[in-house]
């Protein structure tokens, strides 16, 4: 029996996660992503994934420059976060937002809570998706607090700080 997918899709939405973008650089060519799929696979050797969709233009130039970076938002990047999952901004978020070149060229994101910065180590292609295991390269990290995404909305972290 098949799955029904609005059933699937609001089941994930009940997994609270930290919101990341994932940017990408192919000789002059750099752009990104808002990405929920983000985990570690390895500590040792250290290694993370992405999954982006096979019809982006990330995914495309993941596909051709062979990097990533995966950039985690702070709490106080929700205009960031909406920049890159937009539609409208399609061809100018890097443009919108500030960011250096990091080692492997692909874009960081300034301010984030931590950047993750890979070389393809291995692609998987299932489904509308490829998965790319990334080789960490480089990392990059603040004490700030996390942006974090449930059930459809941004959510703060409760501290006793």
């Amino acid at each position: 029996m098949p799955i029904d997918q609005y059933a699937f899709k609001e089941a994930l939405r009940s997994w609270a996660s930290g919101v990341t973008v994932v940017t990408s650089r192919a000789g002059d060519k750099v752009h990104g992503m808002t990405v929920s799929a983000f985990s570690s696979v390895s500590a040792d050797p250290p290694l993370v994934l992405v999954c982006a969709n096979s019809g982006s233009t990330t995914h495309g130039i993941i596909e051709e420059g062979g990097v990533f970076a995966v950039n985690i938002l702070a709490e106080h990047q929700q205009e960031v976060s909406n920049v890159f999952a937009s539609s409208e901004y399609e061809d100018s978020r890097l443009e919108r937002v500030s960011w250096t070149e990091g080692k492997t060229g692909a874009p960081l994101i300034d301010e984030a809570l931590a950047s993750i910065e890979c070389e393809v180590a291995s692609a998987h292609r299932e489904g509308s998706h490829t998965i790319y295991i990334g080789r960490v390269e480089a990392v990059h990290s603040t004490d700030a607090a996390p942006l974090l995404y449930y059930k459809g909305g941004y959510r703060s972290l409760l501290r006793d700080d």
